[in-house]
Parts: structure tokens; C-alpha cells; sequence
């Protein structure tokens, strides 16, 4: 017969013979683990990992033992991008650092195979991935775990009509919903934050709705799975709009460098501007089309029966390959709203020196630190579209002259075009110091790399749930914890007897 006495002293004995013994056991399995996982990355450094083409997007960047279980094994996408070095300073990002997620094909580079991917309107989702890639060294990292965004390179805008031949973007939202699939379950990075560290772009004309149509747009609003992340697109308003219920930022349309500059060769410096207003697009007769919806909210309609005639506007609705000369011989191009407030004639007349008549109430236009709007373009309200021809003509009397100087500045134009690779003061350079004014955002949990391991170490923030925390360190620590259970229960069952009266 035990007595309590002597099963007290049997506990004791059990809890001093193999305390110790546990502990240490586990620090030295875990650590010679440790060695043996680090030394062999050691022998294979990362730049066995990277193949001899240049091409490759992102090779897999070298990952010490606390992240070998985080490699991402999404196979290495060619992209057909020349690389070329950029003529971009890096030192005014605040040291931002980028990593670009390298998604199979049917994403991105499957588009391309139709040349107008990469100039129509909204291939600003091109071009920005293009000039990105072009940052290898410098923005742009390759080790995903010191990066401080995540591009997801999808192109949305390049599914073409065959029908009218405009871009048809009724495949967006599963398209990207998709490629956010694939990356939440290849790497760790968005589920860490939700995808807030993570950035689109939305190139079209109500962006981040993916929509083309505003009630559509409005109806059903920002999808939920990028609502947490940052959206580029050109679609913005200072008014209060569901297609903006999502961290943003506004950028130009894109409009082809290449195509300007040709323009401007074929076009001396010294011509007279003879147009005096101009506009060349589409001009509804009868603004209701056929889908009930009245375009431009019948503001071109209203342009086109009050200034037909006038012999001061030079007012054309037919579609003409060569329309980019005829902003460079006018005065005043007018920039009124389609279906989105926003125009791709925006950036031509800039770039091209005719003074932006913009008429879209409300319109937040890009980059305003960079370009100040209100010294290079009038804001006509779409109410006095009736006195356009009068308030045109005020201003030609007043202060025509400064605003076109203003004009003049090349570092107003170099900031509404996307270059490859980009160049100091362009677009992209523009959207990078966006994001980097964004470095502070607020995380619910977020991760830091520390200098000597490069170990992936969670902080954790006082405002998010004890579930979310200890399922990030769960997800964070499973190699470990795996490891110690897998010793405790080895120990466990070669002591049964021991803990069975530990219990009893």
C-alpha cells in the first residue's frame, strides 16, 4: 500500500530526474536541426539558386532555417521584358523595397500576345509591371521577407471585344481573385496582413469596382478580398464614392512615350497653334444609347450642339490615327467626362502643350504634389457647359500666357508617362513615393527581419484578437512546436509509469 507520503516523494523524484533531462534535449535537437539546415544552405549559395538568364523575375531567395518552410514552389515565369538599368535614384523612398510576385503566365505575359495590351489606354497595369521589373537591385528585392509591398501583377484590361473591340473586363474579379489564391497559399505574406501590404492596379474606368459601368460599379462596390489592400487606378473623385472605399492611389491613363515623342518630331517647335478649342472623340447626337444609360452624363452631347458651328472649336466625332498632332496645333483641348471622369486626353494635352479644359465635377486628378494642376489646366463646371466659348475666351484675354509657360515645365510632363525602364520624376517614380508615404500604415500583426538571422520574428499589435494572435504564432512557430510535441510525447511514452502516478 502507497501512502500519501510516498507518492508525494515519487512525484518529486519523476519531476527532478526528468525535468532537466527534457529541456535539454529539446534545446540540443532543436539546435543541431538548426545547424544542419543552415550549413547546407550555406553550401548552396543564392546565387546557385538564380539561373543565368537575366530574365527571371523573382529567383527563390535564399531562406534560413525559420523559413525554409515558407519557399514558395510557384514555378519561375520567363517574362519577355528586356531588362534594361533604370535612370531612377532609389534614396528618396525611404529605403522602400518591393518584391513582385512572379505569377504563372495566364496572369500577365498571355495578354501580351495582342500587341494593344501594352498601348491602349489603360496599359498603365503593363507598363508599371514592366518598369518595376526593370528595378532589380534597387526597389525592387528579390528576398520577399525584406520587402515592405507586394506587387500582384494581373492584367485585367486586355480581354478585347470581339464584338467593338473595347476592353471587357467581366473576368477581373475572378481573375484576381485567383492569383490571390495562389499566392496566400504559396507564400506567407498575405495572410500575415490580409493582403494590406499588398498592391493592384485598376487601370480602367471605375477602378478598384471593376466595373464599366457606374451603377454596376456602385451596386457592387469593392470586392472583399482587396479591401485591404492598395489599389493604383485611375478612377477618382473627391467626393465620397464606393470605388474608393479602399486605400488608393490615382495615376495617369497611359499614353505611349514612344508615340509623343513622334508626334512632337514630326511637329516644329515654332508652329502657330491654329486650333483654337479642340476635341476629337466620341459626341453623342442622342446621348441615351442602348443600354438606357446617358453617356457623359450628356455633357459631350451638349458640347456638340452648342459649338458645332462655332468656328472656334474645331469639333470632330470620327476616330483619326493622327489626332496626337492636332493637340500639338491647338490652344485649349477639352477633357470633358465619358462614362468615368477621368481621360486619356488629359495626359496628351499636357504632354503635348495644349491647356487641359477639364469637365468632370468632383475629378481628383494624379500625383497633385508633382503636378499642380490649377497652373497648367481650367476646371470648367459641367452646369456651364453653355458658357464654355465666354469663359474660354476670358481666359485667353487674361492669363493664357502663364499657364502655358507653366506648361513648359518638362517635369510636369515626365510625371504623367511610364517609362521602361523609369526615369527620375516619371510616373513611376511618382507611385513609388506614394507607396513610400504609405511605409507607416497600420497592421493588425506585423513581421520584422532581424539584422543577424533573418529570422521571421511576429510582433503583435494590441488591438487585434488573442485568436488571430496565437493563430499567427501557431503559423509563425509550427516547425518548432512540432518538434518540441513530437520529444514531449516520445518522453511520455518511455516514462508511462512514471507519469501514471504523477496522476493518480
Amino acid at each position: 500500500m502507497i501512502t500519501q507520503k510516498q507518492r508525494r516523494t515519487e512525484k518529486g523524484l519523476c519531476f527532478k530526474h526528468y525535468y532537466k533531462w527534457i529541456l535539454c534535449f529539446s534545446l540540443t535537437l532543436y539546435f543541431v536541426a538548426s545547424f544542419f539546415v543552415d550549413h547546407d544552405q550555406e553550401d548552396h549559395p543564392s546565387s546557385s539558386l538564380s539561373p543565368s538568364n537575366p530574365l527571371i523575375t523573382n529567383p527563390k531567395p535564399k531562406l534560413l532555417s525559420s523559413r525554409a518552410m515558407f519557399e514558395s514552389k510557384i514555378h519561375d515565369q520567363r517574362h519577355g521584358f528586356p531588362l534594361q538599368r533604370p535612370n531612377i535614384r532609389t534614396d528618396v523612398f525611404n529605403n522602400l523595397k518591393i518584391y513582385v510576385y512572379d505569377l504563372p503566365s495566364k496572369f500577365n505575359k498571355d495578354w501580351l500576345a495582342n500587341e494593344r495590351c501594352s498601348n491602349h489606354l489603360f496599359a498603365a497595369e503593363v507598363a508599371l509591371h514592366k518598369a518595376l521589373l526593370s528595378l532589380d537591385g534597387d526597389v525592387r528585392t528579390e528576398d520577399p521577407y525584406e520587402a515592405d509591398f507586394f506587387f500582384v501583377p494581373v492584367y485585367v484590361s486586355c480581354n478585347f471585344s470581339t464584338v467593338n473591340g473595347f476592353p471587357a473586363i467581366g473576368h477581373a474579379r475572378s481573375l484576381i481573385k485567383e492569383a490571390i489564391d495562389l499566392v496566400s497559399a504559396r507564400y506567407p505574406f498575405w495572410n500575415r496582413t490580409s493582403g494590406s501590404d499588398h498592391f493592384f492596379t485598376a487601370t480602367h474606368d471605375f477602378g478598384s469596382c471593376f466595373h464599366t459601368m457606374e451603377d454596376r460599379a456602385i451596386a457592387d462596390g469593392v470586392p472583399r478580398m482587396l479591401r485591404n489592400s492598395i489599389v493604383l487606378q485611375t478612377f477618382g473623385v473627391t467626393y465620397k464614392h464606393p470605388c474608393q472605399e479602399v486605400e488608393n492611389v490615382v495615376i495617369p491613363p497611359y499614353i505611349s512615350p514612344e508615340s509623343l515623342r513622334k508626334t512632337q518630331k514630326n511637329i516644329p517647335a515654332a508652329i502657330e497653334r491654329d486650333i483654337r478649342v479642340f476635341f476629337r472623340g466620341k459626341m453623342e447626337i442622342h446621348p441615351k444609347n442602348i443600354s438606357g444609360r446617358f453617356y457623359s452624363k450628356r455633357i459631350r452631347t451638349e458640347i456638340w450642339r452648342s459649338y458645332g458651328g462655332d468656328r472656334r472649336f474645331y469639333l470632330q466625332r470620327q476616330r483619326f490615327a493622327g489626332y496626337q498632332s492636332e493637340i500639338a496645333r491647338s490652344v485649349f483641348c477639352l477633357c470633358p467626362l465619358g462614362w468615368a471622369p477621368w481621360s486619356p486626353r488629359l495626359v496628351e494635352s499636357v504632354a503635348l502643350g495644349c491647356v487641359p479644359v477639364i469637365i468632370a465635377d468632383g475629378i481628383r486628378l494624379p500625383f497633385p504634389s508633382a503636378v499642380r494642376w490649377p497652373d497648367i489646366s481650367l476646371t470648367v463646371a459641367e452646369r456651364d457647359v453653355g458658357r464654355l466659348g465666354d469663359i474660354l475666351e476670358h481666359v485667353a484675354a487674361t492669363n493664357l500666357s502663364d499657364i502655358q509657360k507653366n506648361l513648359e515645365d518638362p517635369s510636369v510632363r515626365r510625371a504623367l508617362l511610364f517609362n521602361v525602364p523609369p526615369r527620375e520624376g516619371d510616373a513611376t517614380w511618382q507611385v513609388l513615393e506614394a507607396l513610400s508615404k504609405k511605409l507607416n500604415r497600420k497592421h493588425n500583426v506585423t513581421y520584422r527581419i532581424e539584422p543577424v538571422s533573418k529570422e521571421l520574428v511576429p510582433v503583435y499589435s494590441l488591438t487585434a484578437s488573442p485568436l488571430t494572435s496565437i493563430f499567427t504564432f501557431i503559423i509563425a512557430f509550427k516547425s518548432k512546436i512540432t518538434l518540441i510535441l513530437f520529444i514531449l510525447l516520445y518522453i511520455f511514452l518511455q516514462n508511462r509509469n512514471c507519469y501514471f502516478h504523477l496522476y493518480i
